[in-house]
């Protein structure tokens, strides 16, 4: 029996992606660790819950037909065994930006243990040059493997997680030696809003004709301002290092940084005076 910690691990790209098999034998060498992990790839639910899922044996713990939240959810409370620390990845491709931080499943295991006592780690992998990782068996998940879990040993023996709830990490895969970064998620999202075709709606998932009085939209998110088509966000130019400032997330990405965001995750209340005033004079009729 290993005196390291009780690590449950966990994605959002599936038990059978590349980058949480890396990420287990990397913690392995630190802990016992218990796989839950969806079935299949639930990239971008955030930390969507379900209220039943089917749950089965898997030579590394267990396989779920749910989303990454459920997985943790049934890690900690469905498992007899007391969890020190929840990891979830390696991501196939970063989530970097407060706006994807919130949509992403990866981040969303966090959030979820989180909400139930338990610290957590988040880590996320790119490529410098390249930026997504695909498809993912082309690429060596190795680099952010071994990061997640020195931060982990660490975190736990420093006593980070007294301060932090859960730590959002990305790691390029590509960078020889690169340098790990304190940072805070970056504020950079827009929302695109077109009109469709009537005509064209069979082309955009909707079924059967529109009303009089109805338009079909497209809601594109802009998650990546200023990208067209796959090319890197985030290029080493002088253009995007005065977009994306030192100490955020995103600037770290330019640099080929590894990035390490601290997050307190369980909407605590923020002091606002103005607030107070505004409850203390409302009046109800």
């Amino acid at each position: 029996m290993s005196e390291g910690p009780t690590i449950l691990l966990t994605n959002d790209d599936g038990i059978d992606a590349p980058g949480i098999a890396t990420l287990r034998t990397e913690l392995t060498a630190l802990g016992d660790v218990t796989v839950v992990a969806p079935d299949g790839n639930q990239s971008g639910v955030g930390r969507t819950r379900n209220h039943s899922a089917v749950i089965r044996e898997h030579p590394w713990g267990y396989a779920l037909s749910g989303t990454p939240a459920d997985c943790v959810a049934y890690g900690l409370r469905g498992l007899e065994t007391p969890f020190d620390v929840v990891v979830s990845g390696v991501n196939n491709g970063p989530n970097a930006g407060n706006y994807v931080v919130g949509r992403s499943g990866t981040v969303g295991a966090g959030i979820e243990a989180a909400f139930l006592g338990t610290p957590a780690l988040a880590i996320s992998a790119y490529h410098s040059t390249d930026f997504f990782l695909s498809p993912p068996e082309e690429y060596d998940f190795e680099r952010p493997a071994r990061i997640a879990r020195r931060l982990v040993a660490r975190a736990l023996d420093s006593g980070v997680y007294e301060d932090v709830d859960l730590l959002n990490v990305n790691a390029p895969v590509d960078a020889s030696s690169p340098p790990v970064m304190l940072t805070e998620p970056f504020h950079d999202y827009e929302q695109e809003i077109e009109a469709i075709d009537p005509a064209r709606a069979g082309e955009h998932d909707h079924d059967g004709d529109l009303a009089d009085d109805e338009q079909l939209v497209r809601l594109q998110d802009q998650t990546w301002p200023g990208v067209v088509g796959w090319e890197s966000p985030f290029p080493p130019t002088d253009e995007h290092r005065q977009r994306y400032p030192v100490g955020t997330d995103r600037r770290a990405m330019v640099d080929a940084e590894v990035s390490v965001s601290p997050l307190a995750v369980t909407h605590a209340s923020p002091d606002s005076a103005a607030l107070a005033d505004v409850v203390e004079t409302i009046e109800v009729e």
